[in-house]
């Protein structure tokens, strides 16, 4: 389930630790796992447990708390957005909207075409920057409107 090279990425994560403390880098596995397969199947997260010789149930109990691990295929590219308090009084929820009406679809759904998912995100640190979007955990677009989202969802259909 984990590649020679996912592998590869989680063992420079294991070696930030003491030898027997593995188990620490299961954040980093997960992302790394995440990275390769799209989203953390049973099986994915098992394969994290067994190459960090951990109970799967620790596995388990870390990608379901954290909301950047998707437990299920959330599209080619999941959009997150900030829907916390600063940010929803700086326009996150009306961003939110028109972004769904565009999509086509709410939080936690993925369209029809399988290219975006879209995920309610809490606090990305950036609250003077709402409203906030962060793509596939990695890239983060502030200052949020019509004309950015018409322009970066024509981006990544390309």
């Amino acid at each position: 389930m984990l590649s020679t090279e996912s592998k590869k990425h989680i063992d420079r994560e294991v070696a930030k630790y003491p030898a027997d403390q593995k188990q620490s880098a299961v954040m980093s596995a997960l992302r790394i796992a995440q990275e390769e397969h799209g989203w953390l199947s049973t099986e994915v997260m098992n394969a994290v447990a067994e190459y960090l010789e951990m109970p799967a149930i620790a596995v388990y109990e870390v990608a379901t708390f954290y909301e950047m691990y998707n437990l299920k295929p959330m599209g080619r590219h999941k959009l997150t957005v900030c829907t916390n308090l600063p940010c929803a009084l700086s326009g996150a929820t009306e961003f939110c909207q028109r972004l769904k009406d565009k999509l086509g679809i709410g939080f936690g759904e993925v369209t029809a075409d399988g290219e975006f998912g879209l995920k309610e995100g809490q606090c990305f640190g950036a609250c003077g920057d709402a409203p906030v979007l962060l793509v596939n955990n990695h890239k983060m677009h502030s200052f949020m409107d019509e004309e950015k989202l018409d322009a970066l969802l024509q981006e990544l259909k390309s």
